[in-house]
């Protein structure tokens, strides 16, 4: 007997090594992210639940980690950047550090316009850049484009966010694409004509000068605003949707996107994950816990963000915002917006 339950054992001993040794190991996947990590770990926890797939990130700004995965190169660990703006991207994969992508999925769930045109990197959500206005001090009807903010109508009246931040670098970039540099300059040279107080750090703080009555109308992304809406509904602040008129070009919108990297090993799990992204309840999670638009446009965006009503944004691709985004940079500086 004693015999018996020996071999007995040794046979589960054997048949459990063989196992271990011929069962692969969950796929675990590393992102580095430039989005915030209240905002990711619940889609990535979300996505080992279904999977298996077990997702570990890295967060850092975009310039660390795209600087990190060019030092790195071949030996990164990491099998995506997830970063936010276009700019950010599009820079990203000029440095080399993001592969190109064949997928079917990405390119039926994700418009042409918000994603790299050598499918280097796709948008996974929708940045609107748009006006804000005092609603006791401003009429919707006096509002129009972007280009009217430079008038002489909003003298010592508009409030604007720092240059140095990408996001009026992008939106800058796109009107050289489509105005010309000449006439672009001579806008942003009307806009910090017209400024009533220095630019801003950040785009709450152009909603709360709104606000306080320190100036009449803003550029801000709609996220910021989303927020603090939610948390003062009788916010004295309404948005406008820029450019919707007759031959005007559209609204502004950029991206929060990703893409895999050069350096993953295995770059299908990665492309997998991206797809995930891209569809149903991942597009809706993604977009709505920042109060974005979800980049598929067969996905609802969220109620608060849907109640803003509908935009026709602008035509041109995303990626624009950092293919010019150096001349944007010079511009600006030239016109004497800090």
């Amino acid at each position: 007997m004693n015999r018996l339950i020996l071999s007995l054992s040794v046979l589960l001993l054997v048949s459990a090594c063989s196992r271990s040794e011929t069962a692969p190991p969950p796929t675990e996947l590393v992102v580095y992210s430039a989005r915030a990590e209240h905002l990711i770990q619940p889609l990535f926890e979300r996505y080992q639940q279904e999977t298996g797939v077990v997702v570990r990130y890295l967060s850092d700004s975009e310039a660390s980690l795209i600087e990190r995965l060019k030092a790195e190169g071949a030996q990164s660990p990491a099998d995506i950047l997830l970063t936010v703006d276009a700019g950010n991207l599009w820079y990203a994969a000029e440095q080399g550090v993001l592969r190109p992508l064949e997928s079917d999925v990405l390119t039926a769930n994700i418009p042409a316009v918000l994603r790299d045109p050598q499918m280097r990197w796709v948008g996974l959500s929708v940045r609107a850049r748009t006006l804000v206005y005092a609603t006791e001090r401003v009429q919707p009807t006096e509002l129009s484009t972007y280009e009217a903010l430079a008038d002489d109508t909003w003298k010592g009246r508009l409030c604007l966010r720092s240059a140095k931040k990408v996001y009026n670098q992008s939106l800058v970039a796109t009107m050289i694409a489509e105005l010309g540099e000449p006439a672009t300059e001579a806008v942003v040279r009307g806009w910090v004509d017209n400024l009533a107080a220095p630019p801003f750090a950040n785009d709450t703080a152009v909603i709360e000068a709104i606000a306080a009555g320190r100036c009449d109308v803003g550029l801000v992304n709609t996220y910021y605003f989303g927020r603090l809406l939610k948390d003062t509904p009788d916010l004295p602040v309404g948005l406008f949707w820029a450019n919707q008129g007759e031959g005007a070009r559209g609204l502004h919108v950029n991206v929060s996107g990703a893409g895999v990297t050069t350096a993953s090993k295995q770059p299908e799990a990665a492309q997998a994950l991206l797809e995930w992204l891209s569809q149903g309840e991942a597009q809706a999670l993604f977009a709505g816990s920042n109060l974005e638009f979800p980049a598929n446009p067969m996905v609802p965006a969220d109620p608060l963000v849907a109640a803003w009503g509908p935009y026709r944004g602008d035509d041109l691709n995303v990626s624009e915002a950092g293919r010019l985004q150096v001349q944007a940079v010079r511009l600006m500086d030239r016109a004497g917006y800090e």
